[in-house]
């Protein structure tokens, strides 16, 4: 008897909050089949030339008769010029999921740090950044979009090389730096909200206490304890700025034929709505599947990260 009242229980090893957080992600039953989803997206954009090797067709190939039906070879047909779909669709996918995944990326590092110093510095800094922040949001975006779409880089960014201002890389880059300038203001409100409690936290007035230099506390203390609501804002952000691509390619602002992007794959559908919809109808679902999916995403992060909205949810 004594030797079992002696005998330590054994000690169970606490999950860490990212641990826990996955686990109530994978709870959310929308979040994870919408994660499947862009799983297989982003693998059919990557492997996409290969894809194409293998069924023996190309995104910029008219050779092919136009408006034929699906086969084993042209498995969504082909196009008005006699292009394959499905090629144009999985390339189409590589640059609307890169643009939408860079430019959020690159969105919330702006975000981030503009959160991050108006927080933490307050006062006069806080006033000026947050009024820039305001100024930004209330903005029309998608007007000015279209007007800065129309700006050749080349009279803007003169310092880049050449083979960036020209051609498909231009218009990428320049699509990529319209969507980021309009994006990063949600990430920046979030972080500045975070920030303004952190700092008030006992270990940055130790950190503050022993001489840490203030840019290394907001950088190694404050911008990691605010990863939770960069990751959801940015995920929830992907969706809106794929959506922005499509709109600027199907106004031809955006991505230039030939390389294609869902967004004008529809503007090249247009005129043969009526003589063959399913033109229209294959980019648009596919704009639709992954802008629905990054949002369950973003949904199923939110609640992961937020663990009084589970257990208010169990009860």
């Amino acid at each position: 008897m004594l030797e079992n009242k002696n005998r330590k229980a054994p000690i169970e090893k606490s999950e860490g909050p990212l641990a826990l957080a996955w686990k109530r992600f994978f709870k959310h039953k929308l979040a994870r089949i919408s994660l499947s989803i862009l799983i297989v997206f982003v693998l059919l954009a990557v492997f996409s030339p290969w894809i194409c090797q293998f069924l023996g067709v190309s995104y910029d190939d008219p050779s092919a008769a136009k408006f034929l039906g699906s086969s084993k070879k042209h498995i969504f047909g082909t196009d008005h010029i006699g292009r394959d779909v499905f090629a144009r669709l999985l390339f189409g996918a590589r640059v609307s999921l890169s643009v939408g995944l860079i430019s959020a990326l690159m969105a919330a590092f702006i975000g981030t740090v503009i959160g991050a110093l108006a927080g933490y510095f307050g006062g006069f800094l806080d006033s000026i950044l947050m009024r820039f922040t305001d100024a930004m949001m209330a903005l029309p975006t998608l007007p000015l979009m279209i007007l800065f779409a129309a700006v050749d880089l080349k009279n803007v960014l003169p310092f880049l090389p050449t083979t960036l201002l020209e051609g498909n890389q231009a218009s990428i880059l320049k699509l990529v730096i319209i969507v980021v300038f309009f994006s990063w203001m949600t990430v920046a409100r979030l972080v500045r909200g975070s920030t303004l409690s952190l700092r008030e936290r006992e270990f940055v007035l130790a950190a503050q206490a022993i001489g840490v230099r203030q840019i290394d506390i907001i950088f190694r203390h404050i911008i990691p304890n605010c990863v939770a609501p960069i990751i959801v804002a940015s995920t929830l952000s992907v969706g809106g700025i794929i959506l922005y691509e499509s709109v600027l390619s199907f106004l031809g602002l955006g991505i230039q034929p030939p390389m294609p992007s869902w967004g004008n794959m529809l503007t090249g559908a247009q005129d043969y709505l009526r003589s063959s919809p399913l033109l229209a109808v294959y980019p648009g679902l596919f704009i639709l599947i992954t802008v629905v999916a990054f949002n369950f995403i973003g949904d199923g992060l939110r609640d992961a990260f937020d663990p009084k909205f589970v257990f208010s949810k169990k009860k």
